[in-house]
């Protein structure tokens, strides 16, 4: 596979707005080629008998056993609300909706 060259990069360069010395462009045509190359041999290793997956090792939640603890009462909860309704905060409506 042919390299990146200086021309290609000074395009990339002037497309980018960008004012680069040629010394600075040898060095981007060096890096650019080889972050090319590292993308080809990626998609040569992709295989149709592998499943794609997010993550290498499975995931598990690890979550604990819900149990009833001590708690407010809703009286406690709602003693300092400026407005309640049903043992429920009572807001102010914003969206126009019943």
């Amino acid at each position: 596979m042919p390299g990146i060259s200086r021309e290609e990069v000074a395009h990339l360069a002037r497309l980018a707005r960008m004012e680069l010395s040629g010394e600075e462009l040898d060095h981007f045509a060096g890096q650019l080629d080889d972050i090319i190359g590292a993308v080809a041999r990626v998609s040569e290793v992709a295989d149709q008998d592998v499943p794609p997956t997010s993550h290498p090792l499975p995931l598990t939640n690890v979550m604990r056993a819900d149990e009833v603890r001590p708690s407010l009462t809703p009286a406690q909860a709602l003693s300092g609300a400026p407005a309640q309704e049903q043992q429920r905060f009572k807001v102010p409506q914003i969206l126009g909706e019943d």
